[in-house]
């Protein structure tokens, strides 16, 4: 069972038949570094749960859902401790593919977890990107399917805090540039993730290169902390038109999800008692709805982001509220939000 000691909401999986292929989550196990990890907002989380393996990941994919397979996103896990420093997350892909081998034999059923890897490599390393990316592929055994390189930043260091790891401009910088060509060569894809004001980095990145697949996370994090405490509601339309404008390129979907993270900060976050599935879909309908309404279903995809999404529900919940914000759809709809663009984007053999 998932590490945590919160009281969850007593709900029986929506539609358990319906598959899904859940292309957002992470594993670690932050156990060793406790003492550096904050006390408050998304540290919460990380001490809550500081251990998230394929023991823990199998009880919520196998609690009611019909997860059928995973994408492993990057997050900094089990990095080489020695060698080249730009090679030292090839580590990652190396534990994410071994963990994708024991899922793979069957031991542990028939769900195909870390089916499809995304890893983290620096693409500002110039000459050295085609190597990096290269011992990625070599380390994912078939399953490296992509890059995340986060670019999340603001000026205000109460809103990110310790994972501020990106740099202001970093997706239309020149030295990013020169590295992203390479993605675009070598027919991987880009995960983006940035906070809710620089969403027009991510646009100016996929007009850039408009033969690269570019997934937006966690709908471009609206922000509700720091000097944005009490400003989300009204930065809606200014969230909206952005999302309006990534949607006309054609390169570019989105993943619905990462909601539940202290940076958008809902009241559910952490809320007690837990949110229901139902007040998870109230909070998040607005964005999802309007993400769903410019980009079609073809080039959206429903994302757990467990478990940095603890914040807001168990796994079952999360996916439940997703389940109620989709209940009109049709067959084939729910059949892309949930499981075909994940599929499709990336390139999951059936």
């Amino acid at each position: 069972m998932t590490t945590t000691r919160w009281t969850e909401a007593s709900e029986s999986a929506l539609e358990p038949e319906l598959p899904i292929v859940d292309p957002h989550h992470h594993l670690w196990d932050r156990r060793p570094f406790l003492d550096r990890i904050p006390t408050s907002g998304w540290g919460l989380i990380a001490r809550q749960c500081p251990r998230y393996l394929l023991e823990e990941l199998l009880a919520d994919v196998k609690g009611g859902h019909n997860v059928r397979a995973t994408i492993y996103v990057e997050c900094g896990s089990f990095y080489r401790a020695d060698g080249p420093p730009e090679l030292r997350s090839v580590g990652e892909t190396e534990f994410a593919n071994g963990v994708a081998a024991m899922s793979e034999s069957g031991v542990y059923g028939d769900v195909r977890v870390c089916k499809g890897i995304i890893a983290n490599a620096d693409l500002t390393r110039g000459d050295a990107v085609p190597r990096i990316l290269e011992a990625h592929a070599a380390a994912g055994g078939g399953r490296f399917r992509g890059v995340r390189q986060i670019a999340s930043y603001d000026p205000d260091p109460d809103v990110l805090g310790a994972v501020s790891v990106g740099a202001p401009g970093l997706y239309t910088s020149d030295a990013f540039a020169a590295g992203f060509e390479w993605i675009e060569r070598l027919g991987l894809s880009f995960d983006a993730w940035v906070v809710e004001p620089q969403l027009p980095d991510v646009a100016a990145l996929a007009r850039r290169f408009p033969g690269t697949a570019i997934v937006l996370d966690h709908v471009g994090t609206p922000l509700g902390v720091g000097s944005y405490r009490g400003l989300r509601d009204d930065r809606f339309s200014i969230w909206r038109e952005n999302i309006r404008r990534l949607a006309e390129l054609p390169n570019v979907t989105v993943k619905l999800g990462g909601l539940g993270m202290d940076f958008c900060h809902f009241p559910s976050f952490l809320a007690e008692p837990r949110a229901s599935s139902e007040q998870l879909a109230l909070e998040w309908r607005p964005y999802i709805e309007t993400c769903i309404e410019a980009f079609g279903v073809a080039r959206c995809m429903f994302e757990s982001n467990f478990p940095a999404d603890l914040g807001a529900g168990s796994y079952r919940v999360i996916w439940n509220a997703f389940k109620r914000i989709a209940a009109g759809a049709s067959d084939d709809e729910k059949a892309a939000l949930f499981s075909g663009t994940a599929t499709r984007v990336y390139r999951l053999s059936p």
